[in-house]
Parts: structure tokens; sequence; C-alpha cells
């Protein structure tokens, strides 16, 4: 296989590639594309909520019939915020993490030439690509966008007739999304065969980097759950379309009684958080994966309590399966299964506690390498204490009927989930660029990046909590008619001010990826002196990762600083790669 070269034309390696390194990137570019189209959403709607009456030129060159004399109205409004929660959940944040470096790293880390099939993983892109396209293409239909939140919750998106973006918009968000799951299913399977089937010798799960576990159990968990998100959408469109009434029951609609009857709106709630929820771990488990191998690589230590992190990311993966309930509290459940889904919730905290201290105990006493990785890894460990503290009040039932449907809820979820996946997600870039593009992003730049990105972040998000509080509700496209809301107004333009600033600070990402990747400085092999297997491979990429035979594992991916008896380095450096054999007497990782 290494000794295996074939002619490559320019589509054959760049469009439809089966080589796991370069669908990773594709991957990458798509989801940075489409998380340009979020985030300038969310720019938008923000103006908006800071100034709901005043005129803006940029919003009437954009949004065209949708906005009046450059005010947005308010059913585009409800649209940005529906593609926005779509398109950064799903195409970015999704696609970002496991789409990227689950393709990039799965092979690399365990020691395979590539994916147990390249053709399907070169499919689950190309649908991935699809179903963005065809997100995209729902902007500019007549009615406009999907808008009955990203949620999408019947009887709204069930009714064409009931509000403009429930017409074709809402259709073409529904195809988007069915593409979109077949494109995770497919990668997902393709992720977990390949680690259980094409680890090299010597590679025990038990030496299996974090990222590799976490990469393997958010597979997992979008296995069992995106098929509920497909019916679920499935039978959405059999309503809308076909007359059925799996989600509709009693409807009216100007004074006309539509004729379905026995559906319940409710079923679809369940269908939908049975994914909804876990959805939040098949995008942080992966953030925190790529944080643990970065945090013990630059705190030069061993990860602390790898068993540990391994048992917190399953308990996790199983814990996220059994909570949906919780965004359910004021759907009329009954106070006992209230109690039941309170409880699993909160239970939830102490894996995620263990992460916790596991991060900040491999930092302690470290001799830290403040890059621009580890930077961003540190911050999400930050953004995840503090936004996972307030689900603590959104996951009890009692509690969070007071916030539910506010900015609390908005700012809870956009700390915990949105900010600490994206931070990990930079910090996986930063640290993986050598190895996509064999060239060094620019640190300078990095830092400047994570400055503004963690200040701002908090900025729109930290005082968000302090909004919802007071009671005012999410998804409202002005608040000028609530007199109780006007000493808000204040803190509304300075989270937008925080917004914009960090929405520009992306550009600085932006122009230093792009410019990096044509003329960054070359990459050294090992630049961050790593031990995983990753790192062995030629800077140039290689039809099948290593020339010659794939490395034998001998150890685990975390003999950082080793010494002996006398405080020497057993290996006279504070790295040893999981390829390098003990020495006699050295006890085995």
């Amino acid at each position: 296989m290494s000794d295996h070269h074939h002619k490559e034309t320019f589509v054959t390696k760049y469009i439809f590639s089966q080589d796991h390194k370069m669908i990773s990137k594709q991957f990458l570019v798509t989801g940075i594309f489409m998380g340009i189209i979020g985030g300038f959403m969310s720019m938008l709607f923000r103006l908006q909520i800071a100034w709901p009456e005043k005129s803006f030129s940029i919003i009437e060159a954009f949004l065209g019939d949708h906005q009046t004399d450059g005010i947005m109205n308010p059913d585009m409004y409800l649209a940005l915020v529906t593609i926005h929660g779509t398109i950064m959940v799903f195409f970015v944040l999704t696609a970002g993490l496991s789409g990227t470096f689950s393709n990039l790293l799965i092979p690399l880390q365990i020691g395979a030439r590539d994916m147990a099939s390249g053709f399907l993983n070169m499919v689950s892109y190309w649908l991935f690509f699809l179903s963005s396209v065809v997100m995209v293409i729902s902007l500019f239909v007549e009615a406009g966008p999907a808008s009955a939140g990203w949620t999408i919750y019947p009887p709204l998106s069930a009714l064409p007739q009931a509000i403009p973006g429930s017409g074709t918009g809402m259709t073409l968000w529904l195809v988007s999304m069915a593409i979109f799951i077949a494109s995770s299913l497919i990668g997902s399977l393709n992720y977990i065969v390949t680690i259980l089937n094409l680890r090299t010798k010597g590679m025990k799960m038990t030496r299996l980097p974090l990222t590799m576990w976490a990469f393997f159990i958010t597979a997992i968990i979008g296995v069992i759950s995106f098929p509920v998100l497909l019916s679920a959408a499935l039978l959405l469109i059999l309503d809308r379309s076909f007359g059925t009434s799996f989600f509709l029951s009693d409807i009216f609609i100007s004074g006309e009684v539509l004729h379905y009857q026995g559906g319940s709106p409710v079923l679809f709630e369940h269908l939908f958080w049975f994914l909804g929820h876990p959805e939040v771990y098949i995008i942080l488990l992966p953030a925190l994966g790529i944080t643990s191998e970065i945090i013990s690589t630059n705190a030069r230590k061993p990860i602390f309590g790898y068993r540990a992190m391994i048992g917190s990311i399953m308990a996790i993966a199983f814990l996220s399966t059994i909570v949906w309930g919780h965004h359910m509290f004021i759907s009329g459940m009954n106070p006992f299964l209230g109690s039941v889904f309170t409880f699993t919730t909160v239970l939830i905290a102490i894996p995620s506690a263990v992460k916790a201290f596991n991060f900040i105990t491999t930092l302690w006493k470290g001799n830290l390498q403040l890059n621009p990785a580890m930077l961003f890894s540190i911050g999400l460990v930050s953004t995840f204490v503090t936004g996972g503290l307030t689900g603590l009040v959104l996951g009890d039932s009692a509690l969070d009927i007071n916030v539910h449907d506010t900015y609390f809820v908005v700012a809870h979820f956009h700390l915990v989930m949105g900010v600490s996946a994206l931070l990990g997600m930079f910090a996986g870039v930063y640290h993986w660029f050598p190895k996509m593009y064999g060239r060094m992003m620019n640190k300078t730049l990095g830092y400047w990046h994570f400055w503004l990105t963690i200040i701002t972040a908090y900025g729109v998000f930290f005082p968000m909590h302090f909004v919802g509080l007071a009671g005012l509700p999410r998804r409202y496209y002005t608040n000028t008619n609530f007199p109780m809301f006007d000493d808000l107004v204040e803190i509304n333009v300075f989270m937008t001010v925080m917004a914009i600033i960090g929405g520009a600070a992306q550009l600085i990402f932006l122009a230093n990826f792009f410019i990096s990747i044509y003329r960054g400085n070359k990459a050294e092999q090992n630049p961050w002196k790593s031990n995983t297997l990753e790192w062995t491979t030629p800077v140039e990429h290689i039809h099948g990762n290593w020339p010659g035979a794939i490395p034998e594992v001998h150890r685990w991916a975390y003999d950082y600083s080793k010494t002996d008896e006398n405080g020497e380095y057993v290996h006279g450096k504070d790295f040893v790669l999981q390829t390098t054999p003990l020495l006699d007497g050295e006890e085995p990782s």
C-alpha cells in the first residue's frame, strides 16, 4: 500500500478525493464558509434588537423586499434567527469539529492508512456539501427562508399557510436536514468501524488519545440519535405535503377549521429533542477531546485521570440521551416525569465536573506553553464551566419555568455549547494546521484573535443572563412595546457592540488561515513536540500516510516529562513518541 502511487488529476485530488486528509480540509473550508453566513446573520438581527426603529443601509442592501426603509420585517427577523441557529449548530460546529477533525485525526492517530471506506467518506462530504447548498438556496425563495425557530415546532412549521417562512423555505430546510443526517450517519459509521478495526499493532483502546475516545463516542451518539430527527423531519414533510396528522390537531386559521385531528405537536418535541440534546454533546465532546490533547501537550504533563476522562465521556454520552425532556418542562409534562428528567439532567454535572477538574489539574504546575491553541483550550475550560453552572438552573423543572424562552436560555447554551465548541474548533485548527497544510499560522494574529474573541464572547453572553432573569423573551424582533424592558435597552446596545467587535475579530482568523496556507512559515515534522502518531508522518502528505510500514505503538499518548528517581528525563527529552520502545526496566503505560 505504501509503495502504491497512482496519477491523480485535479478533480480526483481536490474535488472527488477519497483521502481522509483532503476530505477534512473540505469539511473545514465548507464549515468556515457556512460560519461566515451564520455569523453575518447574527450581526443583522443584533442590529435590529439594539436599535429596533433605526434604519440601516446594510439591512436594506441584503434583505431586499424583506425590509422597509432599512428596518427588517418581523417575519425576516425570525427567519434570520432560525437559519443562524441551524447553520451554526449543524453546518459549522458539527462539520467543523466531527467532520474536520474526525477525518483528519482518526487514521493518523490510530495508525491507519485511511478510513475504513474512502468512498463512503467522500459520499459523506458531498452529501454535507449538498445539504449546505440547499440550505443556502432556501435563503433566496420568494416568501423567505424557514422561520419557525431552529427547533421548527409545529404547527408553524407544519402548515405552509401559517406564516411566510413556512412555505417553500421550510420545505427546503427539511430536505437539507434530511440530506445532512444521511451525511452524518455515513460518516459516523465510518469513524466507528475505523477505530474498532484499523488500529495499528500495540494501539490498544487504553492507549488511544482522548481525541479518539471523544470522536468514537460522539459517532456512537450520532448513530443512535440522528435517525430520530430524520423520522421527525419525514413525518413533518408528510404533514405538510400529504395531508397526514402526526403533529397536527384542532387547527384554526383565520376562523377556518382545518381537517387535521389526532396528532400531537408534543410528539414532535420528543422526537426533535431526542436528537437535539445529544447534539449538544455531538458538538461538545470532540471539542473536549481536542482540548485534552492540546492541554496535555502544552502543559508538558500527562493528562490527569486518563481513565476517569474516558469514563466521563461515556457517562456524558449515556446521560445525554436520557435527558431530552428538560427542554419540555412547560409542555404540560407530568410533574413526576419532570422530576425524573431533573434528576438525570443534574446528574450530568458529575462527569462534566470530572472533565473540568482534570483539565485544571493537568494545567496545575505545568510548564505551560501559551500558544494560541493552548489559550483557546483554556478559554474552552472557562466557558464550559461558567456556561455549565447556569445549566443547573435550567435543569431544575421548578426554576426553569421562570426563565424558559427568555434570553437566560440563549446565554446558557451559547456559552456552554456555541462558544465552547467554537473555541475548541479554533484550538484544533491552530494546533493541527501544520499537519493539514504543512505551514504554521501567525502566532501574533492568533493572540489577537483569542483575546478579542474571549472578551467579546463574555461581553455578549454574560450580561444576557441578567437580561433573561429580568424576563426579556427571546425571538422578539423588538421590545419597544413593553415598557417594563425599557431599562434593558442600553444592555442590548452593549451586547450588540460586543457582538460586532467579536464578529470583526473573526476576520483576523480568516486572514491568518487563508494567507498561512500559502505564505505561512514551513512547518517542521513535530512542531509542538507531541507524542501522538500523526506527528510521525512526513510533512508532505503522501498516499497511505506513512512511507513503508505503519509504526508500532509501545505506550500511551501522554508520556510527557517522564523522569527517573533522579529527576532526569527517562529518554533525554520531555516527550516520548508512542512509537518509542520501552527501555529496560521502564514501566509500560
